[in-house]
């Protein structure tokens, strides 16, 4: 099933059951100067339940929105580095030049067709991948610098190695959800209690107040929606691509 399809039924969904929990409380036409006055105090809660709901959700997509953010920029440091190294690599011996370069398309080939789709479907990152690049990291590292150039270019080679490393555990870190099932709980358990509330103010079938109901019920569920495609920054409708690797190594066929 397409998210957009499932973000429709839900929002579908909660606007069915405000309609069917207004009928069932209101079966009887209602009588003009027949209703019921809401208690202020109920006023009272029902707006501090909405404020800090609001707030709750305000956080959560503020939190699920960084954790996508940050991990956009891990990845494109990962591919900035190793396209550093490659591009470092020239100051090297043609046939060690070559060794170097191509460990890093391999590690990157391997990355973009082949590691995505299992991360993806994980939410983990993959050993073969590891070993890729620690190959990399091993072959630089265990080479002599011949001349002084090379042992210039020695250690700026290793960071961006390290940085390719370091940017790869992030990914991997991030690969599933990253908001704990206990946050889903308040976020779930929030929007029923927020969106019953209006119950308490007597709610009927008028027109307003119906569609004020709906608008209202439908809005959570569409941003209940979009934290849940946000949580995971490399999957679902709005996720972190391999744009990063395919923009650096065109030569490379990325993606096919």
């Amino acid at each position: 099933m397409s998210e957009w399809v499932a973000l429709i039924i839900a929002m579908a969904s909660a606007c069915v059951v405000v309609v069917a929990v207004v009928l069932l409380r209101r079966r009887r036409p209602i009588v003009e100067g027949s209703t019921d006055e809401t208690p202020d105090v109920i006023e009272y809660i029902t707006m501090m339940i909405g404020v800090v709901y609001a707030i709750v959700l305000g956080l959560a997509i503020a939190g699920v929105w960084e954790a996508r953010g940050a991990a956009q920029d891990d990845l494109f440091r990962e591919a900035q580095s190793l396209r550093e190294v490659s591009d470092r690599a020239v100051i090297y011996p043609a046939e060690f030049r070559d060794q170097v370069r191509a460990d890093v398309d391999a590690y990157v080939t391997y990355v973009v067709n082949t590691e995505w789709a299992y991360m993806k479907e994980n939410g983990a990152i993959t050993e073969k991948g590891d070993q890729l690049l620690r190959k990399l990291h091993d072959d630089v590292a265990t080479r002599s610098p011949a001349s002084d150039l090379e042992s210039q270019a020695y250690q700026p080679i290793m960071d961006r190695v390290g940085q390719a490393s370091e940017a790869r555990n992030s990914r991997g870190q991030n690969a599933g959800p990253t908001m704990p099932g206990v946050v889903w709980f308040g976020l779930i358990g929030g929007a029923v209690v927020t969106v019953g509330m209006l119950f308490a103010l007597q709610i009927r079938r008028t027109p307003r107040e119906l569609i004020l109901a709906l608008c209202f019920s439908a809005l959570i569920a569409f941003l209940l929606f979009m934290i849940w495609d946000f949580d995971n920054p490399f999957s679902r409708t709005v996720s972190v691509t391999t744009q990063p690797f395919e923009d650096l190594f065109p030569s490379l066929n990325l993606g096919g």
